[in-house]
């Protein structure tokens, strides 16, 4: 299965972002109708949520939804509000040495997934991130250094509230320090669990827990796999090997120490590294974000995009995936 990675620099919405969308379009309709039209909220439910929970991008999103065609459906799913359940692996650390960076692998489906690194200045504010459902975010960094990522939180619970992917955005077009972002998270509501870690260019950081069925937990470890601090759906867990993961990595960061170049170098190896890719958890990239030079890393085995606010070339990677994975653990 070949994969094509692309970098995009269009700093206000336009065609090349109309063109992303276009291309995806039939694959988010079809994921996003999955359980029928009158599953979904309404425009008038999806708009009011905006204006309550997230009013700074409600001109951005009106501008997008325009750009690409405006019907009932692109807006409602735009809005990333009460989304389908949708679940994912994933790994990510912060290195905590003289100039602390964070560390990701994204572990997802080849086939539901942008591939698709955006640098864009909407509102004034200079964003690079990983595109999902092309307003959301998966990871990404902002022009005052501020660093997000996320992973699963390994939960079944469903309920009222946005797609992670649009809040990671939201953080990232209206925050500057991590006290900021996590202030942020804890206000909006988010459908399902998931880890948001935190890194900004004066190297504070956290980790939030978000649920939907409880208030939000703030976490200082420096590493978040795919549970909240014990597993609660062990089923997922054991698949995913998360406890195993998130052992390994306290283990390189506290009890062996070691250089930067071994600690990204591990995230391209099992554990950590995935090749579960037709069981929806293969790692699709290795992300790793420098605040304080506001540049970024993108790696896989055998190739690296070096990247930058002050240099971000558009290109296009192929990578061939394996065709008979092996298991994620």
């Amino acid at each position: 299965m070949a994969l094509v990675f692309r970098s995009i620099d269009e700093a206000q919405p336009g065609p090349k972002l109309a063109g992303l969308f276009a291309e995806y379009w039939p694959a988010y309709r079809k994921w996003w109708a999955q359980e029928g039209y009158s599953a979904r909220p309404t425009y008038r439910e999806c708009l009011r949520a905006l204006q309550q929970h997230m009013p700074e991008i409600l001109p951005l999103y009106e501008e997008v939804v325009e750009l690409v065609g405006g019907s009932d459906s692109q807006a409602r799913f735009l809005s990333f509000y009460c989304p389908p359940k949708y679940l994912s692996g994933c790994s990510q650390a912060i290195w905590r040495g003289k100039t602390p960076f964070l560390v990701r692998n994204y572990d997802y489906h080849p086939k539901t997934f942008d591939a698709a690194l955006l640098k864009t200045c909407w509102d004034g504010r200079g964003v690079i991130g990983m595109s999902d459902g092309v307003l959301g975010l998966l990871d990404g960094i902002n022009d005052t250094g501020l660093t997000v990522s996320l992973t699963f939180g390994g939960r079944r619970e469903v309920g009222d509230g946005f797609g992670v992917p649009l809040i990671l955005r939201y953080v990232l077009q209206t925050c500057e320090t991590t006290a900021e972002a996590v202030d942020c998270l804890c206000r909006i509501p988010c459908h399902m669990s998931y880890n948001v870690t935190i890194l900004d260019a004066k190297y504070n950081h956290s980790t939030v827990y978000l649920a939907p069925d409880r208030h939000p937990q703030i976490s200082d470890l420096p590493v978040a796999t795919n549970h909240q601090g014990h597993v609660e759906w062990s089923t997922h867990a054991r698949f995913t090997a998360t406890v195993e993961r998130e052992r390994f990595l306290l283990n390189r960061l506290n009890q062996h120490p070691e250089s930067e170049k071994r600690f990204i170098d591990a995230f391209l190896r099992p554990p950590l590294y995935s090749t579960a890719f037709k069981s929806g958890f293969g790692t699709l990239y290795t992300a790793i974000y420098r605040p304080a030079k506001k540049q970024l890393q993108l790696r896989w085995p055998g190739a690296n995009w070096d990247l930058s606010f002050d240099s971000f070339n558009e290109d296009e990677l192929s990578l061939l995936l394996p065709e008979n994975p092996e298991p994620a653990v």
